[in-house]
């Protein structure tokens, strides 16, 4: 069972039903043709679709299949009479919500521009895998040991609040700005405030209500509340009409050729295709070189992970945003005349306060320059949506979260702690005579807990900081400060309400976004585009021979770090705490949905 999982932090709770069934005949009902036509289009997506592709160290890992790189491959499907049907492979495939209904989209796109066949492939699905497969697939086929884990979607949060104080007899101060922010809660609370739940609450009412939508529209025939029922064998998924056949990847991709009279099929995406070209020797010379692989004049420009000025934390995922990296790429576009647009492509949970104004400061001078748009994937929540509002245009999914407009700050001192295990700690301030002093002086020190006096200072700046946010998010989305203030406190909300309030323009994805910075720049519909700190090149290529020993060492990682990789975004974008930030715009949860 993977749920919606929110965290304060949060672990997802895992129940796995495993089930043999017989393999299934193929379609009912469909003749098949005589075949001599042009092979089916393969799409792999079995190991997920990230934000970006990480080079690892020293640039020697595989490959990873983008968002970028999908969106390429259905605007040549699209426009290609001859593909004569698409099989999409999920594998296991792991997906949040919001990315999930955004590759269902385009797959709906592509099965419906030439009314061909689309067909998906998964050995399991979850709630977001299965949100993907109803809103784009005219067929669905699962593996028989799978399972469908259609469960509905929860929240979990833990409170530690007994275990620091009362087992550990930490002194924990935590300070906020905007009454729904309850970053607090996990540490001084042993339940949720009203406030926090009624946040929660009704985010997760309106992720339901856009995920029960399209199941039930894309999967008509299972019942009202198949979706929310599982987990279900593979056969009992086929029972209930969740999917449409029970059988292996060959299997499914077998009965399509017959089905479209193909020759055979093609690999157009993911693990197992043809480079195309892409690293040519043409280009591994250029790269050996240093020379240039081409200029684009539209531009994505990743921005995932926690914020920070730095970055390469040791919670960092991939680095996560480092202000002083992404400041440096956003100036050489700035002053780029062969840049023409420019798309930030956010999913952050936030970070550094500092960081994100500063970030913040140089995408508004891409926006006076040229076209500037946001396309906003599983989140953009606090720094991640200070960014955000710098965008002349904002995309979001329905199911994207937005918002979490609020500062955050504290610390955790651990001098009782210290004390009870024998070890004193004692700080001498040069102020002397000074009661207060010392506490001042070692405010930002996980030694000594904070006074009242320093409290009341830290609160100050954090209100400053705090209305400083709120003024940039009046700037970018050109709204009254008094509208802003209404979706601030720390609210966090779906993509289609923050359409509604304002801190979203359209509803899309990163496709749609590229279009529309194409034509804010008056660029033509297939203007090249070019990914920011893309991976590419010699080392690349000399790796692309091991992408099947690569992936399975992810897929062992990924299988041994599920049950805690949400706490690694919290810990991020807590982190620059340690370095001395005592003040925040970071989502005070984990935030992820399945």
């Amino acid at each position: 069972m993977r749920r919606l999982a929110v965290v304060w932090p949060i672990l997802i709770v895992v129940f796995a039903g495993c089930e043999g069934r017989p393999r299934s005949n193929s379609p009912a009902g469909e003749v098949g043709k005589t075949r001599t036509g042009p092979p089916v289009a393969i799409l792999d997506l079995s190991e997920s679709v990230p934000e970006q592709a990480s080079a690892g160290i020293i640039g020697l890992s595989p490959r990873a299949v983008t968002m970028e790189d999908l969106i390429e491959q259905v605007d040549l499907i699209e426009r290609d009479n001859d593909v004569p049907g698409v099989l999409v492979r999920l594998g296991s495939a792991r997906l949040g919500l919001a990315r999930a209904s955004e590759i269902g989209a385009m797959l709906a796109s592509m099965r419906d521009t030439r009314k061909r066949p689309v067909w998906c492939h998964a050995d399991d699905l979850n709630n977001g895998s299965l949100y993907l497969v109803a809103r784009g697939c005219s067929r669905a086929w699962v593996s028989p040991a799978g399972s469908v884990d259609a469960i509905g979607l929860a929240a979990q949060t833990i409170y530690f609040h007994k275990l620091l104080a009362d087992k550990l007899g930490l002194d924990v101060d935590f300070l906020q700005v905007g009454k729904f922010k309850g970053a607090e809660e996990p540490f001084t609370r042993d339940g949720p405030s009203t406030e926090a739940r009624q946040s929660l609450q009704t985010t997760l009412s309106n992720l339901r209500e856009t995920w029960l939508q399209a199941i039930r529209s894309g999967r008509a025939g299972a019942g009202q509340d198949a979706a929310e029922d599982g987990p279900y064998s593979a056969q009992a998924a086929k029972e209930g009409r969740l999917v449409d056949e029970v059988g292996y990847f060959d299997e499914a991709k077998e009965a399509l050729e017959k089905v479209t009279g193909a020759t055979g099929s093609d690999v157009r995406l993911g693990p197992s295709a043809a480079s195309g070209g892409r690293d040519d020797l043409g280009d591994v010379l250029r790269t050996v070189a240093g020379a240039s692989l081409g200029e684009a004049p539209v531009v994505v420009v990743p921005a995932v992970g926690a914020i920070s000025m730095d970055g390469g934390g040791a919670f960092g995922e991939g680095g996560g945003i480092a202000a002083r990296k992404m400041m440096r790429t956003l100036s050489r576009l700035e002053d780029d005349d062969e840049v023409k647009a420019v798309v930030l492509r956010i999913d952050s949970p936030g970070g550094s306060a500092l960081a994100s104004d500063l970030m913040w400061r140089s995408l508004m001078r891409i926006r006076r320059k040229k076209a500037l748009v946001v396309s906003i994937g599983d989140m953009a929540a606090s720094g991640g949506y200070y960014l955000a509002s710098a965008g002349a245009t904002v995309f979001a999914d329905d199911t994207s979260i937005v918002g979490s407009i609020g500062v955050v700050g504290g610390k955790i001192a651990a001098d009782h702690a210290l004390e009870s295990m024998g070890v004193h700690a004692e700080t001498f301030a040069a102020k002397g005579g000074s009661p207060g002093a010392a506490a001042r002086a070692g405010y930002e020190s996980l030694l000594v807990p904070w006074d009242d006096a320093t409290r009341v200072r830290v609160l100050a700046t954090m209100t400053d900081v705090y209305r400083l946010f709120v003024s940039r998010v009046s700037e970018g989305r050109g709204m009254p400060v008094s509208r802003v203030a209404e979706s601030a406190e720390g609210r966090i909300f779906s993509g289609r309400d923050g359409k509604l309030r304002g801190l979203v323009d359209t509803i899309g994805g990163l496709r749609e976004a590229l279009k529309q910075a194409r034509t804010m720049a008056g660029l033509p519909v297939d203007a090249r585009v070019n990914v920011s700190g893309e991976p590419s090149g010699l080392l690349q290529m000399l790796a692309a021979d091991d992408s099947a020993g690569g992936a399975r060492s992810v897929q062992m990682s990924v299988a041994m770090t599920r049950s805690i990789a949400p706490l690694v975004p919290l810990a991020a974008s807590l982190e620059p705490m340690v370095n001395g930030e005592a003040v925040l715009c970071a989502l005070p949860f984990a935030l992820t949905i399945r």
